[in-house]
Order: structure tokens, then C-alpha cells, then sequence
């Protein structure tokens, strides 16, 4: 260390060093001062890297004196205290972070990720739920009305609000203080298709070549199945002897068991087994996680319309047609359908009172048929 110079300013001084970030050396400046009887040394800085200059030194020892700066120490372990603090915080990210710990690789996690980055890790992430306002999850409703369907939105709140949650519940912290207002969402949208359609499509089903889109399909035709259902099937979950399916941790939450109809039989018989536990599996025989793919050409082969939703519309299809069979009730089919309560099912229930008019109509046109062929027979 080289040897103490003084300037012209009392207790300031400086030492030659090696430049930062250059050739030569500059001047670091220090400074002397009593407080409270004791003798204090503090560096305030460097001539080149922080343009320090004999004045500004002064006016920093000035300042260490009265007590309006801080010294580097004093300055080093505020910052600490504050990142403790912080760290200490359970914000949102902090949160959202446990509540993905864990979860199951997939389209979900990836959806609520993608949710999670692209709208609520700006305006949320570094804020604990306690502190938002609801001012703020209003502007936020808003500003996505703008731009995305009130579907996606509730989607996204409805993301925040399991992630405030999930803190709730794991006795971390306070959740929000309020009940987010969500859009109303009618999702009663029943999807359809006529006899000429379902045509096109088994024809396309038989002449595509990928070994699974096709046979899930057809399994989601003939029973009604929802998409993530069909993926987790596993062959221990088909029992052919006593003729039922058990699907494990449907979204509903608890185990169900289905009827095996002869067409899913014949279907699932027929198809060919590997080494995979899973009816279709993935790569390396895990669970088949994407098929949209392969399910999407088969689609457009048959022509069918570009708003019809494969798996999620099949599942419609299977549900429509038993409904304005006029033979399957409302109970039977929320059964089938592994609906937890009837509300779902409802949106069936006009196929099958259009079916119940049809018949009505049915007996109205035979009684007036033989009440004409009466009146012929009675003439002279």
C-alpha cells in the first residue's frame, strides 16, 4: 500500500493506485474525522472510476460528520438487512414457485407457465398478495379485455387466485384481501356433427398411418372420454371380463368407472400392445403428453369445420347422440359422462326434449291419421 498524501483539504488525503480499467495509476481519496471521540478513516472514493476530486472528498467527510451519510460499513449492512428482508417476503414468484414444485410435466404446467410469465409476473411477481390492491387486478381484468376472451382472462385470474391460495392453505402467508371479480364465461358450447361428417371422419381415421391419433379418436367417439383421460389409460385400468373402464384421477378428483361399450371393446382388442403400460403411449413408452398434431390432420382430411375441437368435440358427439336418442336420461348420461353434479349435463337437455316434441308430434299426426281414416269409413 502506498504512503499516505495529503491535499489541501483538512483531513483528506489520497493514495497512489493502479487505474481501474486502464493503464497508469489514479488517486483513491480518503478521509479522517472524529465522532463521538473517535478517530474514523473512511475511502471515499477513486479520481478515474468514481470521479473523485479533493472537494467532493471534503464534502463527503462534512457529511459523514453531521451524520448524512452513511459510512461504506454502516452502508453494506443496510443493503444485507434489506435483502434479507426481501428474501424473507412471500411474494407471488416466491409462491407461484412452490405451487409448480412438483406438478406433473405437461400441457398444463406449460399453459399455466406461459400464463404466468406473459401476464402476471410483471404487474405481481415481486408483491406479496396481502398487498395488492384490488384497483390493480381490475386494471389488469381490463387491459386483457381488450385483447383476449373472456375465457382466457378468467383463466389468468383464476391462476392468481390458486397461487394466493396455495399460500393459504400451506400456512405460508395472509391471502388477498378481496374476491377477484372474474368475466363471465358461458361455457356451453356443444359441439356437433351429422351422420355424413362422422362418415368422413372413420373414413379418414382408417387411412391415416399414425399408430395412436386415429384409435383415439375413435375411443373418444364411442365413450365419451375426455382428452387427458384417454392419455392416462393404462391397459390395467380396461378390464374386458367384467366389461368397465376405471379412470384414474379424472378432473373431477375421484376415481370413476365407465361401461366398456362393444365398439370401445373391439377397438381397445384390437389394438396393438407394447412394452408401454399405457394403451398409447408416449416416447420411450411414458405417457403420451401432445397429439394435436396428427389428431388435426386427420381432421382436415375429413373436412370437418375448423372451429371443431378433435377430442373435447367427440366427446360432444358421443353425449349428443345419446341425448336425442330419446333412450339415455339426463342422470345416465351425466354417468357416462363423469359430470360431478348435473349442471354440466344440462346443455344436453334440449336434444332430448327436441326428441320428446318429435314423438309427441309422432302420436299427434297417427291420432289424426285415424281420426281421417274414421270419417271416411262413416260417410255414406
Amino acid at each position: 500500500m502506498s504512503k499516505r498524501k495529503k491535499t489541501t483539504y483538512p483531513g483528506v488525503f489520497f493514495r497512489e493506485s493502479k487505474r481501474i480499467g486502464g493503464k497508469g495509476s489514479e488517486k483513491v481519496f480518503y478521509v479522517v474525522y472524529k465522532k463521538e471521540g473517535k478517530l474514523f478513516e473512511e475511502k471515499a472514493g477513486r479520481q478515474y472510476a468514481d470521479d473523485m476530486t479533493p472537494a467532493r472528498a471534503a464534502h463527503i467527510r462534512s457529511e459523514l460528520i453531521e451524520g448524512k451519510r452513511l459510512t461504506r460499513k454502516a452502508k453494506r449492512k443496510q443493503e444485507h438487512a434489506l435483502k434479507e428482508a426481501e428474501a424473507d417476503k412471500l411474494t407471488i414468484q416466491r409462491l407461484f414457485d412452490e405451487y409448480i414444485k412438483g406438478r406433473t410435466p405437461g400441457k398444463s404446467l406449460k399453459t399455466d407457465l406461459g400464463r404466468y410469465e406473459k401476464y402476471l409476473k410483471a404487474p405481481f411477481g415481486d408483491t406479496e398478495p396481502k398487498n395488492i390492491l384490488a384497483l390493480d387486478i381490475d386494471r389488469l381484468r381490463i387491459k386483457l379485455l381488450k385483447e383476449k376472451s373472456p375465457q382466457t382472462v378468467k383463466h389468468v385470474l383464476n391462476l392468481l387466485t390458486w397461487i394466493a391460495n396455495f399460500g393459504i392453505k400451506k400456512g405460508l402467508c395472509p391471502g388477498l384481501p378481496f374476491r377477484i371479480k372474474k368475466p363471465t364465461v358461458s361455457n356451453l358450447v356443444t359441439e356437433d356433427l351429422t351422420s355424413e361428417q362422422i362418415k368422413d371422419l372413420l373414413k379418414a381415421i382408417d387411412n391415416d398411418i399414425h399408430p395412436q391419433a386415429g384409435p383415439i379418436m375413435k375411443l373418444a367417439l364411442f365413450s365419451g372420454m375426455r382428452r387427458s383421460e384417454m392419455l392416462k389409460l393404462k391397459w390395467e385400468h380396461v378390464n374386458f371380463d367384467r366389461g368397465f373402464i376405471n379412470i384414474v384421477d379424472p378432473k373431477g378428483g375421484t376415481d370413476q368407472v365407465i361401461p366398456l361399450n362393444d365398439a370401445a371393446r373391439e377397438l381397445l382388442k384390437n389394438h396393438p400392445r407394447t412394452e408401454s403400460p399405457f394403451i398409447f403411449p408416449g416416447r420411450e413408452g411414458k405417457q403420451l403428453v401432445n397429439i394435436s398434431k396428427p389428431i388435426n390432420k386427420i381432421k382436415r382430411k375429413a373436412g370437418l369445420p375448423a372451429k371443431f375441437r378433435p377430442l373435447h368435440g367427440l366427446r360432444h358427439v358421443f353425449a349428443s347422440m345419446l341425448a336425442s336418442s330419446g333412450k339415455v336420461d339426463m342422470y345416465t348420461l351425466q354417468k357416462l359422462l363423469t359430470h360431478k353434479g348435473p349442471a354440466m349435463t344440462q346443455r344436453y337437455a334440449h336434444l332430448q326434449d327436441e326428441t320428446l316434441v318429435a314423438a309427441s308430434n309422432l302420436a299427434g299426426n297417427i291420432v289424426a291419421d285415424a281420426v281421417k281414416n274414421i270419417s271416411k269409413i262413416g260417410r255414406p
